[in-house]
């Protein structure tokens, strides 16, 4: 199909032109009638978020996400781009997008009444109708709505009232598209106020030059939480002219937080495929941000970003790249010892309260892995601190228990071969039957490196339940008897 080249084979094809709003309105419920996913990518808000959008945009609002680092907001706001129509026609050469039936600059109302019918028209893409901004205390009225350019005043020698003499912003430029403002709280007071009438009234002023300017445009935000508290807030005003407020939070079910992780990491390495990774430890990595979420030593204002997770996700595959580079195993497969290379992944990205701090960031990330490793394996395998009536699954780990408290240890590290890792595990009685019977979910192949991370991820969940003892060493781990490891942690004065 041919587009329409001038003003006047635009009004022939009939062709209407609707308001943004009205525009997104109308592509959100032919997708909802076609049951066609609104905003690609995004888990876990099916049931709680993604509704109260799609109300907001029904209702033709302005709305703002308000939610914790890491929750997918800056994320959704660009989605929006794909409820906009693949392509509309604009005056040629307008910098504002100026709508052939109704020009809003001087520049398009002049072009329609010098050439009427012969306006020349081109067809912009809905990627170039969608502008964000950055709050930062820096950002100026200028920036956002445009300020005199004295250059161009002076080139055509016009007042510095005369509308030509505007260079425009990145607001007025966004003109028939979507224009979102990321952390809107860091924006200076004054500067939100500029916006007020943006909202409503569609009335700016430049240099104390008022100019009728309708704007045509869905203005969304977002902002966390924190920020109205520490480091701005939004005034008053503005809340009141953003009609709808959607509060988004973090993955409700390990499910959708493992799809999310999956989704925005990098995981398949050159020439290696997708790495061999048991379920286990796939969740394990998961539910480190879960226990972050709600550790005590952690500030939970500030949140625990989806990001951390993803790092972490990534250096454990990278640890198990850097066994295939040595010639060490033949495949990137994780074991349970490649866990510890998330603690520089976590550091970064975590807020101490008072107690984190003095407890270290590295040993609070540390212990958040610990506690990772004891949830995961006290959901599949049996109980190590069973009641009376469970008595007889104690019993399972008994001949591992006692094979330590005989003095015998073993050292396992990231850098082993796979035969030597396999081999030294292999020693322990009961361990590997333990490990293939409960460490592999349905449909999993136990294969023998699997299985070994299998065998090691038993002893470090009978030392996270306190049944042995665990001796961490530059490069590795040593397990050895509870016993042993009291003493090891004692300073014995001889003198």
């Amino acid at each position: 199909m041919t587009l329409p080249k001038t003003f006047g084979e635009l009004k022939e094809s009939g062709y209407e032109v609707l308001s943004v709003k009205d525009e997104v309105r109308k592509n959100l419920i032919k997708k909802i009638k076609n049951n066609e996913t609104v905003f690609e990518g995004i888990i876990g808000y099916e049931e709680t978020v993604i509704p109260e959008i799609e109300n907001a945009i029904l209702s033709k609002h302005d709305f703002i996400l308000l939610g914790l680092r890491g929750q997918a907001k800056t994320k959704i706001l660009r989605s929006l781009t794909n409820l906009l129509d693949e392509r509309i026609p604009i005056i040629k050469g307008s910098e504002v997008n100026d709508n052939p039936f109704a020009p809003i600059s001087k520049f398009g109302k002049d072009q329609i009444e010098e050439w009427g019918n012969a306006t020349e028209i081109e067809w912009i893409p809905r990627d170039f109708r969608y502008n964000e901004k950055l709050a930062t205390p820096d950002v100026t009225i200028a920036d956002l709505i445009g300020d005199i350019d004295p250059i161009k005043a002076a080139s055509q020698r016009l007042h510095y009232s005369h509308e030509g003499a505007i260079h425009f912003g990145i607001l007025p430029r966004t003109n028939r598209g979507i224009f979102a403002i990321n952390e809107i709280p860091d924006l200076q007071q004054r500067i939100q106020v500029g916006l007020l009438n943006l909202l409503e009234e569609k009335d700016i002023q430049i240099r104390g030059f008022p100019i009728r300017f309708p704007i045509d445009a869905m203005i969304v935000f977002s902002a966390n939480p924190e920020d109205y508290t520490s480091r701005g807030s939004i005034i008053t005003p503005l809340k009141d002219r953003i009609s709808s407020q959607i509060i988004t939070h973090y993955p409700h079910k390990l499910e959708d937080a493992i799809q999310i992780s999956d989704q925005e990491s990098w995981l398949e390495r050159e020439n290696l495929g997708e790495p061999n990774f048991p379920q286990v430890l796939r969740e394990v990595i998961e539910l480190v941000a879960f226990e972050a979420r709600q550790s005590e030593f952690i500030d939970q204002k500030s949140g625990v970003s989806s990001r951390m997770v993803i790092s972490c996700l990534e250096n454990v595959v990278s640890n198990s790249e850097r066994r295939v580079a040595r010639g060490l195993s033949e495949e990137i497969s994780i074991r349970t010892s490649d866990l510890w290379a998330m603690v520089s992944a976590i550091t970064g990205k975590i807020e101490l309260v008072y107690e984190g701090e003095e407890q270290g960031v590295e040993q609070v990330a540390k212990g958040l892995i610990g506690k990772a490793i004891q949830t995961a394996f006290t959901e599949i395998f049996p109980l190590v601190n069973p009641t009376k009536s469970e008595k007889s699954q104690h019993l399972l780990y008994n001949e591992i228990v006692h094979w330590f408290g005989q003095g015998n240890s073993v050292e396992v590290n990231d850098l082993m071969s796979s035969e030597d890792y396999f081999e030294i595990l292999d020693k322990i009685p009961t361990l590997k039957s333990i490990a293939r019977k409960y460490f592999f979910k349905q449909g999993e192949q136990a294969s023998q490196e699997n299985l070994a991370s299998g065998m090691e991820f038993v002893l470090e969940g009978l030392f996270q339940s306190s049944k042995i003892g665990k001796f961490e060493m530059r490069r590795g781990s040593k397990f050895r008897d509870l016993a042993g490891s009291y003493f090891d942690n004692i300073d014995f004065d001889l003198n």
